[in-house]
């Protein structure tokens, strides 16, 4: 009996653990589950298309070419410049948006004039580009650039550029027909396809005659004998000294001065020459002084 309630008590115990988790392995009903169409979406940035990595030319296709540079439209048009995050030139847009696909075409509207193959503007279609002369009246060469939008025979052919113009200088949408684009058409060149090159290929270097190499001559070997090491004399750690007498002292200064004459003698020689020169002075003798006349006289005359 009492392996009996052992037993049940274990069935108990195991129905307990189990069944709970069945209970979560259950499917869920159909009205729960969500479509995935139906699932919001999560917001994609403008940016976007800078982080995805870029495919090579062959497998490029036209309408990825126009549609990634309809997403640079906005961008504003900055001299020479060659990224969304600081602006575009005509020819600077259309390098960045080739670029993304692995083909490369130049940075320069009058080097685009040669790239690929040219084709008839009735037969263009998208992801040709389509050259114009500048905005000068006058003006015959390149000046502005741009990438077709248009179906093949489609009528307005529509581009899109990176623009100058004051009013609107950004990436927008422009057509040839009944614009100033029209007088200003030059061609449309085609630089994707199977087989084609976008770069224009560079000539083929002349060939040089190889040189051929001089025997080198030899060199005798020359042997040099190693200096010998001068020695310099050693110097005496101690100078001599000549020590002098107090009679030796006071006869040299007893020369000394007797080479020298005393002041007084150059003196008393300069005084005797100077009264030589002068001559002596002669005494003047003064008048006697007349005796007052008396008081008697003055009267008799």
């Amino acid at each position: 009996m009492r392996f009996v309630w052992m037993a049940f008590a274990g069935l108990i115990a195991l129905m307990v653990l189990v069944l709970p988790r069945l209970s979560h392995r259950a499917p869920k009903p159909e009205a729960a589950r969500v479509p995935q169409s139906t699932q919001p979406s999560k917001p994609v940035s403008s940016f976007a298309s800078l982080r995805e990595a870029p495919r090579p030319g062959p497998a490029a296709r036209a309408d990825s070419v126009v549609a990634f540079g309809l997403a640079q439209r906005g961008t504003p048009y900055v001299y020479a410049g060659t990224s969304p995050l600081t602006g575009f030139d005509c020819s600077g847009f259309i390098m960045y948006t080739f670029a993304h696909f692995g083909v490369a075409v130049p940075h320069s509207t009058a080097l685009l004039i040669d790239v690929g193959q040219p084709v008839a503007r009735a037969e263009a279609q998208p992801g040709d580009i389509v050259v114009f002369t500048g905005t000068a009246s006058t003006s015959t060469t390149p000046g502005h650039a741009g990438i077709v939008i248009s179906r093949r025979g489609e009528v307005p052919l529509r581009f899109v550029h990176a623009s100058s113009s004051r009013r609107e200088h950004y990436v927008k949408v422009s057509q040839v027909e009944d614009s100033d684009y029209e007088r200003r058409f030059l061609q449309v060149r085609r630089v994707l396809g199977a087989g084609e090159v976008a770069t224009k290929r560079p000539k083929d270097a002349p060939a040089t005659p190889p040189k051929t190499p001089v025997a080198a001559l030899p060199v005798p070997a020359v042997p040099v004998a190693a200096p010998a090491a001068v020695l310099a004399p050693a110097l005496p750690q101690k100078l001599p000294t000549k020590t002098y007498t107090k009679a030796h002292l006071t006869t040299a200064s007893q020369r000394l001065a007797a080479s020298r004459p005393s002041a007084h003698k150059k003196t008393t020689t300069a005084a005797k020459a100077t009264a030589k020169k002068t001559p002596a002075k002669k005494k003047v003798s003064k008048p006697a002084a007349k005796p007052k006349a008396t008081a008697r006289k003055r009267l008799v005359r």
